[in-house]
C-alpha cells in the first residue's frame, strides 16, 4: 500500500539536500535495456552474508505499509546502512507511458531530487529507491545517505544497482521506482505490483552519483563499492564511515 508522498517528498528534500544536484558531467541517458555488463558480478548471497546481524542505527522502527506494524529497523555497518522490507512501486516524477496519473492514482509529478537538466526523475527508466524523510526515527544524513547515494538492491538471487532518488513518509520504508522493480523481476505495475517482503536495500555511505540520472555510473560505482564491501571484511559495527565518495 502506498500513501501520497508529494508533500513529504518536498519537505524531505528541503531537509536532506538542495533540490537540484549540480551537474558535474554531461547528462548520460540511463541504460536500462540491455542491462550494463557485469551488474551482478557480486552475488546476492555474498552481499547478504556480509551484512551479518543487525546493528540498529535508527532510534525506532518503520512500517512497511500504512496499515502495518512498525517492525523494520535501519541497520548499520562501517560502510553501509541497510534494511529488509517490502517493495512498493513508486512512479513519481516525469509522466511517461507507464507512470502517469492514469496508471497510478497516487502519481506525483515531483521527486525530491532532480536531474542535471532540472527535470524530475523518470521512474520508468531510472532505478532509484525512496528513503523516509528525516525524523526522530532516523536522519539519513547522519549516516551519509542523501540524494544520489549508491544502493545495492537485493531480491532473491538478483542484485541491481540504483540511487537514492526520492523521499517518502517519515514512518514508512520500502519503496523503489518502476525501473527498480522491473530490473529485479518484480511486477512493476504501481496499482498491484511490488512484493510484500524479501527485498534488502544496502546504501553505501558517503557515495554519490552525479549526475543522478547516469545509471551506468551508478552501476560502475555500485560494483566497486559492493566488491569492496564484501572483500574488506566489514566488522558489522557502525564505526567510522568508509564510503567511496563518488562524485
Amino acid at each position: 500500500m502506498r500513501v501520497p508522498s508529494l508533500t513529504l517528498a518536498v519537505a524531505g528534500a528541503a531537509l536532506l539536500a538542495p533540490a537540484s544536484l549540480p551537474a558535474t558531467a554531461a547528462a548520460v541517458p540511463p541504460r536500462q535495456e540491455p542491462r550494463p555488463r557485469g551488474e551482478s558480478a557480486v552475488s546476492a548471497a555474498d552481499l547478504l552474508a556480509r551484512l551479518g546481524p543487525c546493528t540498529q542505527v535508527s532510534r525506532g522502527r518503520y512500517r512497511s505499509d500504512a496499515d502495518s506494524r512498525a517492525n523494520v529497523p535501519v541497520c548499520g555497518t562501517r560502510d553501509a546502512v541497510y534494511w529488509k522490507s517490502d517493495l512498493d512501486v513508486d512512479c513519481d516524477g516525469q509522466s511517461t507511458a507507464r507512470c502517469n496519473r492514469r496508471t497510478d492514482p497516487l502519481f506525483a509529478a515531483a521527486t525530491a531530487y532532480q536531474q542535471s537538466d532540472g527535470r524530475h526523475l523518470n521512474a520508468e527508466k531510472l532505478p532509484y529507491i525512496v528513503i523516509p524523510a528525516p525524523s526522530r526515527i532516523w536522519n539519513p544524513l547522519a549516516q551519509g545517505v542523501r540524494g544520489g547515494s549508491v544502493v545495492a538492491v537485493v531480491y532473491r538471487d538478483r542484485v541491481r544497482y540504483a540511487v537514492v532518488g526520492d523521499t517518502g513518509p517519515r514512518d514508512i520504508i520500502g519503496e523503489a521506482s518502476y525501473a527498480t522493480a522491473r530490473a529485479l523481476g518484480i511486477r512493476a505495475n504501481p496499482l498491484d505490483g511490488g512484493t510484500d517482503s524479501g527485498v534488502t536495500y544496502i546504501v553505501f555511505k558517503d557515495s554519490r552519483v552525479l549526475p543522478i540520472e547516469n545509471h551506468a555510473a551508478a552501476v560502475a560505482a555500485g560494483e566497486r563499492l559492493a566488491r569492496r564491501f564484501v572483500e574488506d571484511g566489514d566488522d558489522g559495527g557502525d564505526g567510522e564511515n568508509g564510503g567511496d565518495g563518488d562524485g
